[in-house]
């Protein structure tokens, strides 16, 4: 007899990570795909939607009423909330309402699998232990993430599911639900530079140009997601994921000068938020004049997230050896693939 194929349910379906899982199980033989978001994306061949608001318990009840076949859940989903304590308490209870509601109702659960970031090492609080490993100790909280998979450790106990977690560093993409960007600030950011005729100059710190960073090629990011969800070593537990190699800005900067065939600048430090104030009306005429999809300036680029991004005058790193260790081996020449990330955003006319 064929076995029956497996089901992802992949939650957060319109963010980058989301994107990405959604693209790689749609590639995938033998797996059936559902995108679940406020704003689930168009179905395609292959992939059923549903919109679902995780706050409220009836809105998973009944979306997750036509998902009963769901053996395995990729949860991307993430509300920002005023204050740390605030996030903590909306990002927790959305996971519960979910889990709720797989349990009563997805007899044929297999596992869950959370996507979390370097903010659980801390790094939106200053310089931290690096490269971060798994077991390093937990920073003061309130932190999500900590809520989350203690919850989901402590939920899964004596179960016949299991669960998992990735803690990714930067994946770049494009997609206009993600607030937490960084490839859409430099592709706007860059282009307005072109378009006005003056140096890419790197608006962050001289620490954070020098320092070491990691970014992670989202599609990488999939096959890391599929492959920890679905080996049995790698159950109840979490894994840094990144490219695997590290970069310095300084040294990458002039690659993305020569994209944009804008002048290379230098360090000049100074905040997103302020200078890309008033520059609406730059974007919406370099939009006009390219012909390029109609999104506003700030419904692509959160400035006070690139401010944050090039203002961590430390190193961003995380140590990918336990995945290694585990089996999972995939690479990514990061420097490259941030040209090609650009790249693909201007073959999709989002920047010239």
């Amino acid at each position: 007899m064929t076995a029956s194929p497996n089901t992802a349910l992949v939650v957060g379906a319109g963010g980058v990570v989301g994107g990405a899982a959604l693209d790689h199980f749609l590639s995938q033989d033998g797996w059936r795909t559902i995108a679940a978001s406020r704003h689930p994306p168009e179905g395609g061949d292959g992939l059923r939607c549903v919109a679902v608001d995780l706050l409220d318990p009836e809105s998973c009840r009944a979306a997750l009423a036509t998902c009963r076949d769901v053996t395995h859940v990729f949860y991307a989903a993430y509300a920002k909330a005023a204050d740390p304590l605030k996030e903590t308490v909306t990002n927790l209870r959305m996971l519960v309402n979910l889990t709720d509601m797989l349990e009563a109702g997805a007899p044929d659960l297999k596992h869950i699998h959370l996507v979390h970031g370097q903010k659980w090492y801390g790094n939106h609080l200053g310089p931290y232990r690096t490269p971060a490993r798994e077991d390093d100790p937990r920073h003061m909280p309130p932190n999500f993430y900590y809520d989350q998979q203690d919850f989901i450790e402590n939920r899964q106990r004596g179960k016949d599911w299991t669960w998992s977690a990735v803690r990714v560093q930067a994946p770049l993409g494009f997609s206009l639900n993600s607030p937490m960007n960084q490839v859409l600030i430099v592709g706007v950011y860059g282009s307005i530079c072109r378009a006005l005729g003056i140096p890419f100059h790197f608006p962050g710190s001289q620490g954070c140009f020098d320092a070491l960073y990691q970014v992670t090629d989202p599609k990488l990011l999939g096959r890391a997601m599929h492959w920890i969800a679905t080996q049995p070593q790698c159950a109840n537990q979490a894994f840094n994921v990144t490219n695997g190699d590290q970069f310095r800005w300084r040294n990458l900067w002039p690659r993305l000068a020569a994209f944009f065939g804008a002048p290379v600048g230098e360090v000049r430090t100074r905040s997103l938020v302020d200078m890309m104030s008033d520059k609406g009306p730059v974007w919406d005429r370099i939009v006009a004049e390219h012909g390029l999809r109609k999104h506003r300036m700030d419904s692509l680029a959160n400035w006070a997230w690139g401010d944050f991004v090039f203002g961590s005058a430390f190193d961003n790193l995380s140590s990918t050896v336990k995945v290694r260790k585990a089996g999972f081996n995939d690479c990514v020449d990061s420097e490259e693939f941030y040209v090609s990330a650009l790249e693909s955003m201007r073959s999709e006319r989002v920047i010239p």
